[in-house]
């Protein structure tokens, strides 16, 4: 398994977050004004953000589209070709930063950035650390029928199927048990 620092799994997470606040079907749209913008942001500790406003969330709007479309990608050219089209237009000015007590930490966007390109940047190459080690088939949807929540498969034989196995995989394991004790006649 690919080894994953603790500010790439944190870039990890809330691409994975982002990329589920997409509205599809008939799911509302995750991410619907300022305020939920300033909550994800305050939900992943995203640092050096300034006042969030309208134009934010319409960047990052069309960043989220973005990284739905590397979680679509079928082959890894395509999706390293989006990540380099993205990262590049974010500016990505890597810096060496040991802020808010964490030790020291590569921060791939470039101070003052905006919030969009601050999740392009950051989520971008955490999602290429995953291409360069040959590991994108871990950008996975959730195989519950009624789900398709986004998720990164860190799990070491990469075994994993659901968004989240308390709520996405039990509830098709519970209903695969009840109809095989239905087929049974218990």
């Amino acid at each position: 398994m690919v080894l994953i620092n603790h500010d790439t799994r944190c870039a990890l997470d809330a691409v994975v977050d982002l990329v589920n606040t997409m509205p599809e079907g008939a799911a509302p749209d995750g991410l619907p004004d300022v305020a939920a913008l300033g909550d994800f942001v305050t939900r992943h500790a995203i640092s050096d953000v300034g006042t969030l406003g309208r134009r934010d969330l319409v960047a990052v709007h069309a960043t989220r589209a973005r990284f739905v479309e590397v979680f679509a990608a079928t082959d890894t050219p395509t999706a390293a070709a989006l990540l380099n089209a993205m990262v590049a237009a974010a500016g990505t000015t890597p810096q060496l930063t040991d802020h808010d007590g964490y030790d020291w930490h590569v921060h791939y966007f470039a101070p003052g950035a905006s919030i969009a390109d601050h999740l392009a940047a950051d989520g971008g190459m955490a999602l290429a650390f995953l291409l360069v080690a040959g590991e994108r088939e871990r950008l996975r949807r959730c195989e519950a029928p009624d789900c398709q929540r986004a998720f990164v498969d860190l799990s070491r034989n990469r075994s994993r199927r659901y968004c989240d196995s308390r709520t996405c995989g039990n509830r098709l394991h519970v209903a695969a048990y009840r109809a095989r004790r239905r087929e049974a006649g218990v």
